[in-house]
């Protein structure tokens, strides 16, 4: 059976694509243009998809210094780019729409079997040679997606030390928040939105294990979406933990991360079981058909209040300063109901502490696993990396951010009885916490102030998006985030675009 949904059938993405094309060229310039925006000017032979390739490695070039959002760039781009343009100019199948001849940053924990190094951010993995391209990266190239380079991240996805900021690793060292430099441009996929903030690149692929989509694409005033567990391939991924990693778009806009999953989502014979899993939850004509205008009208839209369990702040005070956009979704046909009671409260955030007891174990197994499948590395395991990092402290900053999470990882002895208990737990606060709390609600999504429902996202495999919510007094960004069920994605795009079209709200950084 195939379980892969490629693209819409053709006539479908043409319809959509003319719909919301513009139709003047006159004004189009490349910063801050769309996906659908790129391929007019590409119809309109105004732009090359080479023109483009050259314009982001320029701006890499002038702004990277400052933001290091970027580690890498592949050396190849323009090749592909030129690859691109010549099957436009040939009208070869599935050219001129979609990410055809667009321009990708992959985070640089996801591999790619090319020029570019696969390395999480350190030096341990420098030189190290993939097996194949993850199973994401062979699905946007098959898409026509240029593969731009690899974006910067915290390093090891944010599971080496405790206490590094987020943004930071050893190869580029700290990340910088374009927006008010002084603040979190948080992790672990940093560069990913940075790079598509800043205009780098068109779009980004960011991984979430817990909160490293939906906090970096709030902290500056990108689009993500982290989509459920299995959805997207995890396979060529540097793993922390199978049980909750993901991967998935960090975008300017809803379209554009929309573009980007309906590429990459799909079963993968190298993350067989979850993507089989997973693959049901796929629309038979793709995610693009759900921006549609009117998509808040009717939905029903949870608001936990006072509750730390969906959020460090998820306080009167935090929900009154979403007031006005709780008051947006209202006015745009949404049900705003407010839960002002969880069932079994304290015994379900009792069980959330399994997840600290759950991934160091889970971490150990599969990074070994990762490690011993590529074709040539310096290391091969958990303590290779840690020897490794011990023997090149200075490089590695190790006095500085000391690896306590990997030394954590070491010690563990696979996923014992402890650990399975923590893993079982984690399962019954999913159940009897936010899968309970959406269907006695009758809920469509749940609403968190910027990212402070990710942790509930993250430990069931649910879906969650983020979207740009404004800026506080100091300029700095902030999001809103709308969360689900497992394969609620089609629903979270249509409340999502219906918020995102009714503010628009994000604004560039004043570079």
């Amino acid at each position: 059976m195939n379980y892969k949904i490629i693209i819409p059938s053709i006539f479908l993405v043409i319809l959509i694509f003319q719909s919301i094309v513009p139709t003047k060229s006159s004004s189009f310039t490349i910063p801050e243009a769309n996906i659908n925006e790129i391929q007019a000017a590409f119809k309109q032979n105004i732009l090359t998809s080479k023109d483009l390739v050259k314009f982001y490695i320029k701006q890499i070039q002038k702004l990277n210094p400052i933001y290091k959002a970027v580690i890498e760039v592949n050396p190849d781009a323009i090749q592909q780019a030129e690859k691109a343009d010549k099957e436009r100019k040939n009208k070869s199948p599935n050219s001129g729409f979609g990410l055809h001849g667009i321009p990708v940053l992959i985070k640089d924990n996801i591999a790619t079997k090319d020029k570019l190094n696969t390395t999480a951010g350190s030096y341990a993995l420098l030189k190290s040679i993939v097996p194949r391209d993850a199973g994401v990266v062979k699905k946007l190239r098959e898409s026509g997606a240029i593969i731009l380079g690899k974006s910067s991240l915290s390093e090891w996805a944010h599971f080496r030390s405790s206490i590094a900021p987020s943004g930071w690793n050893a190869r580029t060292n700290q990340a910088v928040n374009p927006y008010v430099a002084k603040i979190d441009p948080c992790g672990s996929s940093t560069g990913s939105a940075i790079s598509v903030a800043t205009n780098m690149v068109t779009v980004s692929l960011g991984t979430e294990t817990d909160g490293s989509i939906i906090c970096p694409s709030d902290a500056n005033s990108v689009v993500g979406i982290k989509p459920t567990l299995g959805l997207t391939s995890r396979s060529g991924v540097i793993p922390i933990s199978p049980r909750q990693d993901s991967v998935g778009p960090i975008c300017r806009t809803l379209t554009d991360a929309v573009y980007v999953l309906d590429a990459i989502v799909g079963y993968d014979k190298y993350d067989a079981v979850a993507t089989k899993k997973a693959s049901k939850y796929i629309p038979k004509d793709g995610y693009l058909k759900h921006l549609k205008s009117g998509g808040l009208k009717g939905k029903r839209l949870g608001i936990v209040r006072a509750y730390s369990y969906f959020g460090f702040a998820n306080d009167t005070q935090t929900l009154n300063k979403y007031k006005k956009h709780f008051d947006i979704l209202s006015q745009n046909g949404a049900s705003m109901i407010e839960i002002l009671e969880l069932k079994n409260y304290d015994d379900i955030v009792s069980m959330f502490y399994g997840e600290d007891i759950a991934l160091p174990a889970e971490f150990k197994i599969a990074l070994n696993a990762y490690l011993k499948e590529l074709v040539s590395s310096p290391v091969r395991s958990l303590a290779d990396v840690i020897a490794f990092n011990e023997k090149f402290a200075v490089l590695e900053k190790i006095k500085e951010y000391p690896q306590d999470l990997f030394l954590d990882a070491e010690k563990t002895k696979g996923m014992g009885k402890f650990e399975k208990q923590a893993v079982t737990n984690l399962t019954k606060a999913s159940k009897y916490g936010l899968e309970r709390l959406m269907k006695d609600n009758k809920l469509d999504a749940l609403v968190t102030p910027s990212w402070f429902g990710a942790s509930v996202l993250a430990i069931g495999g649910y879906p969650g998006i983020s979207v740009p919510a404004g800026y506080d007094e100091n300029g700095a960004p902030y999001g809103i985030c709308f969360g689900g069920l497992k394969g609620s994605e089609p629903t979270l795009i249509e409340i999502s675009y219906g918020f995102e079209q009714a503010t628009m709200f994000r604004k560039p950084p004043k570079i």
